[in-house]
């Protein structure tokens, strides 16, 4: 129920902590098959730029991308190293290498809403557990430690990939915003999805039961989908 304005009787929204969240930094968030660290231009993009070249099917829906040659990329990195907003963190597997980014961005610290946007996933990081693990750390991240209380992800409404992920890791749709931007020359609706701190314990664990050892197999197939143990949080 709204709380109530005392004077008016009009319905008025909960209170809330007017504590400001913070600003993301330049952290190691590690997990059991990768880790997300703050990008390093120098130290990633050998690697990155081996996962991402002559992959252009993964440049179509963003707002970068592709570039001609290693040099571009590299120089491309660097650029995006050096800003705080949106703040980019490489995805990098157990062996050392990046295989993706990921930035938080669209930071507003009073409002405590902090975008996940600018995903780059390489084929090689597509569909394997470090993928999803990587969007639980920066879940992690956000919520308990940086104290933001909206998490948001957009993406053009037209990119059925990202649309599905976002409501398998846990983020509700809450509509299409007509026209609401010009990327590489074309107009785009974008689908908005959010991701609320009241409803990050149930996702936090379901993230934690479908990535623990036993639910996958001796081939690493999953055993049970993270739906499932979305679901499964939703009927307690």
């Amino acid at each position: 129920m709204p709380d109530v304005h005392p004077d008016t009787g009009q319905p008025l929204g909960f209170r809330v902590d007017m504590q400001p969240a913070l600003s993301p930094q330049a952290v190691i968030l590690s997990g059991r098959y990768g880790s997300v660290e703050r990008l390093d231009a120098a130290r990633h993009r050998a690697t990155l730029w081996d996962a991402v070249a002559g992959q252009r099917h993964i440049w179509t829906y963003m707002s970068y991308g592709p570039f001609a040659d290693a040099a571009v990329f590299s120089d491309w990195l660097v650029s995006r190293e050096q800003t705080r907003d949106p703040f980019y963190y490489a995805i990098v597997d157990s062996r050392g290498r990046a295989l993706g980014l990921a930035a938080l961005m669209r930071i507003e610290l009073d409002m405590r809403v902090i975008e996940v946007g600018n995903i780059l996933l390489s084929p090689s990081l597509q569909r394997t557990p470090l993928a999803t693990e990587a969007q639980c750390l920066l879940a992690h991240y956000v919520f308990d430690a940086l104290r933001y209380r909206r998490y948001e992800w957009k993406c053009d409404a037209l990119n059925a990939a990202s649309r599905r992920a976002a409501l398998r890791l846990g983020f509700s749709f809450e509509g299409i915003f007509r026209d609401h931007m010009i990327i590489k020359g074309r107009s785009r609706d974008t689908a908005w999805f959010a991701m609320l701190k009241t409803e990050w314990p149930a996702r936090k664990a379901a993230f934690e039961r479908w990535l623990a050892p036993e639910n996958f197999d001796a081939s690493g197939a999953q055993k049970k989908k993270l739906a499932e143990f979305h679901a499964l949080g939703k009927l307690k």
